[in-house]
């Protein structure tokens, strides 16, 4: 076994219903039981917990030996490009035996196209 955790790091709100939608989002991820990740989490960049070193050191302390790190936000902004990388960086220092590996970002996926087509097409009609 492989021992490979999927980490979801999404920004982190002050309210908290935006938080449960990413910890719902893991949960649903989770159901879909994919045979190559063995555990699923979700992180925080700010505002919220866990934090990214929190979720990292979860996997962890659940065996991880792989973690895919799946940055959940649109564009690739300061927190993608520098603040993740950072995040991961100062992980590494620590923990040089966990193979570590950063996802594209949800924006850069070949199938969002697809999906906002999709979930616009069933927009319900308001006056």
């Amino acid at each position: 076994m492989t021992h490979r955790h999927l980490l979801i790091v999404a920004h982190g709100s002050r309210r908290q219903t935006s938080n449960d939608e990413v910890r719902a989002l893991g949960d649903r991820v989770r159901g879909l039981r994919d045979p190559n990740i063995d555990r699923v989490e979700v992180a925080f960049l700010e505002l919220a917990e866990p934090t990214i070193p929190e979720g990292l050191a979860r996997c962890v302390a659940d065996g991880a030996r792989e973690i895919i790190v799946f940055p959940y936000f649109l564009a690739a902004g300061t927190h993608v490009a520098a603040d993740i990388p950072e995040a991961l960086d100062a992980f590494r220092e620590r923990h040089p035996d966990i193979k570590l590996r950063l996802a594209s970002h949800l924006g850069a996926s070949s199938a969002l196209p697809m999906t906002i087509l999709d979930v616009a097409s069933q927009a319900k009609y308001e006056a």
